[in-house]
């Protein structure tokens, strides 16, 4: 698929068919995140892939929406602070990396045919429960992973020319 085309079909889906995702294509889609570019290749991250079947009162704790509890999987992009490349006025990289990993995992998922919706309003404390987040790891993303049973609708941007400034 061309990326243009790609990155114009990829949209926040908020409602699931019950279909499992195949294992393939989840494959495909973590590799898509493991090899995301990070700073200095520190790779700062954990993914976590939970399988929402018989865990839907315990994931509604983290995210209480009826959509969010009808994806099979939701998966969660934790960052290992003391792994992240620190820039020397202090300024951790650890978000930036996690928030590129998201990206590629959910394009991957999107050239799968599959749908993602993009998490940050989640609840913390209960998400480092529901998805088993190891000491030294912080829940920073998550998205919802399945097939579609809705449909894009019509995104709305601001124009380039509030958007991007020439210099030079």
């Amino acid at each position: 698929m061309d990326f243009q085309d790609l990155i114009r079909r990829r949209y926040s889906v908020r409602s699931y068919r019950p279909d499992p995702v195949p294992d393939e294509a989840l494959a495909r889609i973590l590799e898509a995140g493991r090899l995301a570019p990070t700073a200095a290749n520190r790779q700062p991250f954990r993914i976590v892939v939970l399988c929402s079947a018989g865990r839907k009162e315990t994931l509604g704790r983290v995210y209480a929406r009826d959509w969010f509890l009808q994806a099979p999987i939701v998966l969660c992009v934790c960052g290992v602070p003391s792994e992240a490349w620190v820039r020397k006025d202090g300024r951790s990289h650890l978000d930036i990396d996690a928030a590129i990993v998201m990206d590629h995992l959910i394009l991957a998922a999107t050239e799968e045919g599959l749908g993602t919706c993009w998490i940050a309003n989640f609840d913390v404390d209960a998400a480092r429960s529901v998805f088993e987040v190891r000491p030294g790891e912080v829940p920073l993303l998550l998205t919802t992973l399945g097939y579609a049973a809705d449909r894009a609708g019509a995104k709305e941007r601001k124009r380039m020319e509030e958007l991007v400034r020439y210099v030079g």
